[in-house]
């Protein structure tokens, strides 16, 4: 019995298992597999989405990245006259362009806080009468970071020093509207320039001017700190008289004062105030508008001004007025009588050209034409000289 019955129980106990063995191992795989195929199904759709997204990450990055320092070409040496431009050429469209190199090397806070507003200015006072920013791009080192703006070939400063003859009274009026219309923009955008001057006002050989050098600019209007503004703004001989005086709050009247010098400086072909400190540029002031008042215009503007009509004395005097608040505005100044009068203002593409300093162009030289003769008889024929 032992023998039959010996590997008799154990065989029917491993058919038994057998049989549960062999009725679970085709559920078992297909658990398994369910369970696998479940857990494909939530994070299939996460490899696929990223693997779409990545060619358009990599493509943005790729625009984003590119490395704009190389793609443009210094042409010699040369800089503008008067503030650090370098010009340059884009290796992709030939265009010539202007580098202003940021002073990052001394900075131990960032990034300069004064760059940061000038960028943001250029940007937000895009006009046809403002130099235009393109983009902003880095050299080799951190601390190479360079604005790329337009190229202009002048400054009007330097043109009305090496001019043969000053601009006319059109030309004025012309260069006035522009000055204006791009003042008036740069204010309704809330956007104080506060470095008027002719150096930087740029002019293309078209009749077109327009401003620069937003270094100083910022936004007004905004929450101001304790100290106020600062009063270490504007070049001295454009600067207001309240800022003279130690005003830490103040508005657009001041780009109008360094509106108003800039148009006196145009008709004279020479600075208005020509001081070396802030004392003497007070005491020309006050000589200049001496017996000025709400009503009346200053006599000694009208003897310092004499060859313009009496609307160009009335703009002149309400540009150049003690008083901020009752100084003229960009907006009122663009529709004042004296440019609706003649001498019209004359268009921009008649304007002469003049070669560029910042081009390193310089004017031809004249040919030296031989002298007339003096006597006949210090002059001998071909044939009287030995052979």
């Amino acid at each position: 019995m032992s023998d039959s019955a010996g590997p008799s129980t154990p065989s029917r106990k491993r058919s038994r298992w057998d049989a549960d063995d062999e009725s679970e191992q085709p559920i078992q795989p297909q658990l398994v597999a369910k369970r696998r195929t479940k857990s494909k199904v939530p994070k299939s759709p996460e490899p696929t989405s990223q693997r779409a997204e990545t060619p358009k990450r990599s493509q943005l990055s790729a625009e984003r990245t590119r490395p704009s320092h190389s793609i443009y070409v210094p042409l010699g040496h040369t800089t503008h006259p008067c503030f650090p431009l370098a010009p340059a050429r884009d290796k992709e469209t030939g265009d010539i362009v202007a580098l202003k190199k940021l002073k990052l090397e001394e900075e131990k806070h960032g990034f300069p806080i004064t760059a940061l507003r000038e960028i943001n200015a250029l940007m937000v006072c895009k006009h046809e009468n403002v130099v235009g920013i393109r983009e902003v791009v880095v050299g080799d080192t951190l601390t190479q970071v360079f604005i790329v703006m337009d190229f202009i070939e002048h400054d009007l400063k330097t043109l009305l020093t090496v001019m043969p003859s000053p601009f006319l009274q059109s030309e004025i009026k012309t260069l006035m509207l522009q000055l204006l219309s791009a003042v008036a923009h740069c204010h309704e955008r809330w956007i104080l320039h506060r470095d008027l001057k002719t150096s930087n006002l740029l002019m293309n050989n078209r009749g077109t001017i327009k401003v620069a050098d937003f270094g100083l600019a910022r936004r007004y209007g905004d929450p101001v700190g304790v100290g106020g503004l600062t009063q270490l703004v504007v070049t001295l001989w454009y600067r207001a008289p309240e800022i003279l005086l130690g005003a830490t709050t103040y508005s657009t009247a001041v780009d109008m004062w360094s509106v108003g010098c800039i148009f006196a400086e145009l008709l004279l072909n020479e600075p208005l105030f020509q001081a070396k400190g802030e004392i003497e540029l007070l005491s020309m002031i006050f000589k200049l508008l001496d017996d000025q008042s709400p009503t009346t215009t200053s006599t000694t503007i009208r003897q310092k001004f004499q060859y313009i009509t009496a609307a160009g004395i009335d703009l002149m005097s309400r540009l150049l007025t003690y008083d901020p608040e009752r100084r003229i505005s960009a907006e009122e100044a663009l529709k004042h009588p004296y440019f609706s009068e003649s001498p019209f203002p004359k268009h921009p593409d008649l304007f002469g050209s003049f070669p560029s300093a910042a081009a390193g162009e310089k004017r031809r030289k004249p040919f030296d034409s031989p002298s007339a003769p003096v006597r006949a008889v210090d002059y001998k024929l071909l044939t009287d000289f030995d052979p």
